[in-house]
């Protein structure tokens, strides 16, 4: 019985077209319609090609099974137009059996580049991947087996003769299966388009960043939640229940999940009113860093040495947060000298102008400017004060460097910055007074030579 089924179906057609004329005409029939959908594919899959070079890596990643899925589709639909067609003069037993396996492997990439948006983002792999592609392949192949074999609907019905009991409710093979097949689809195309509607956002150059990452998470949360429900009510689950569940969630976070709602809370507030934005240079409770990440719990603040820390959104919104690129990417800074008193002020000062041009991030507006801030021990103090572009990114080497044509400039024109200078007397009765003078480059001369003269005076004020 069996073997007759077998035989009546599609397989069996081409079993007994096998070796008639009509099987010839079938093979051409078929192979102008491959040749046709081949060309077809290759055109569409140049025009992919082209405009795929300027998306990102997560995009072309999945784009590749898309890609490769033209073939057998196309090819699909030029046999299903050839069977149409050729169906009113000759059989059509073998474009039939040809139908079959160019769906299901169309069916395959088309899955594959859905998995490959959810599970592969930036074109890296994920462990889920591997298993979804696998379990896929299989199911699509054993459809397309039983469908060739004509025995697929004997394995739906033994599948709704298996039922069993969940809870109170009486559920067969078939309805459970239907229904893990729907919340899985239903939850991958959500995520997938998620994940679009993610990457469309960040290209908006018009739109505030912060604002792009709220509208980006809203949107896949709403998606997610709205493919929960579709799926639930295909199954057959009323979603009255979710009151039930609403109500005890509730409580939940009234008790042991405050905390994480308040972060989530917390983020969005973060989020929405813009107070930090992704680059900013901020200092929470002693850990200063740059913001990399906003997530909806935590942010990632990467410190001066590169350690990242996470810190919950709610400290962010309780604690004193201090914001040193907020609004003002530029900032002030001064580079002080001193110079002898015997100085030609004006040039020293129109020096010190000049050792602020040309270099990299200091701003020409406003332009330096020289000051002469006081009269100290040893000499005149000179400050130098000018306005630095993106001082979040750090300012101590264009202070270096403005020091270093300070340096430069004032040897060049011989303006000498003093050494401190200190007097030192050796008090006695009846002893002249010994001078030595101290400072760096005193130290074995002037130094040495007042201590080695107050001791021979001493010495013979003892004789």
């Amino acid at each position: 019985m069996m073997e007759n089924r077998l035989l009546s179906h599609m397989l069996g057609g081409v079993i007994r077209d096998f070796g008639q004329p009509v099987m010839l005409w079938q093979s051409g029939v078929l192979i102008g319609a491959l040749l046709i959908a081949w060309l077809l594919a290759r055109l569409l899959r140049h025009a992919l090609e082209a405009r795929r070079q300027d998306r990102y890596e997560a995009l072309r990643f999945g784009a590749e099974s898309l890609t490769r899925a033209l073939f057998p589709l196309i090819g699909a639909g030029c046999v299903w137009a050839a069977r149409e067609i050729a169906g009113n003069f000759i059989h059509t037993s073998l474009l039939n059996l040809a139908l079959v396996p160019l769906f299901g492997i169309g069916l395959i990439y088309i899955a594959f580049f859905f998995a490959r948006r959810v599970f592969g983002r930036d074109g890296q792999t994920h462990a889920w991947l591997s298993i979804v592609e696998k379990l896929v392949s299989l199911i699509v192949w054993l459809g397309m087996l039983f469908t060739v074999l004509g025995i697929q609907d004997d394995v739906l019905e033994w599948m709704e003769s298996v039922r069993f009991r969940i809870g109170t409710a009486h559920v067969s093979l078939l309805s459970l299966s239907n229904g893990v097949l729907w919340v899985c689809v239903t939850m991958v195309v959500a995520i997938w388009a998620g994940s679009a509607l993610e990457e469309r956002l960040m290209r908006a150059s018009t739109i505030d960043a912060n604002l792009r990452v709220v509208l980006a998470r809203v949107g896949r949360a709403l998606l997610v939640f709205a493919a929960i429900l579709f799926s639930l009510s295909i199954v057959g689950i009323d979603i009255t229940v979710l009151g039930v569940f609403g109500g005890a969630l509730g409580v939940g976070l009234g008790f042991g999940l405050q905390k994480i709602a308040s972060n989530y809370v917390s983020g969005f507030i973060i989020l929405i009113d813009r107070s930090l934005r992704l680059g900013d240079t901020i200092n929470v409770s002693g850990l200063a860093g740059k913001v990399t990440q906003i997530r909806t719990r935590y942010t990632v603040v990467r410190g001066l040495d590169g350690v990242e820390t996470l810190i919950p959104n709610e400290k962010l919104i309780t604690d004193v947060v201090q914001n040193q690129s907020s609004y003002l990417t530029r900032g002030y800074a001064k580079a002080a000298v001193q110079v002898a008193y015997d100085t030609n002020l004006d040039e020293a000062m129109a020096l010190l102008a000049r050792a602020a041009v040309g270099v990299d991030r200091v701003l020409n507006d406003p332009a330096p400017t020289p000051y002469l801030a006081g009269f100290g021990a040893d000499g005149i103090n000179l400050e130098l004060g000018f306005w630095i572009a993106d001082a979040a990114s750090g300012t101590s080497s264009v202070r270096s460097n403005v020091n270093l044509n300070i340096w430069r400039l004032y040897n060049e024109h011989g303006i000498s910055i003093p050494f401190a200078q200190r007097e030192v007397r050796i008090v006695g009765q009846g002893l002249p007074v010994a001078n030595a003078v101290v400072g760096p480059g005193a130290a074995e001369t002037g130094e040495a030579s007042g201590a080695v003269q107050a001791r021979r005076l001493l010495s013979k004020e003892e004789e």
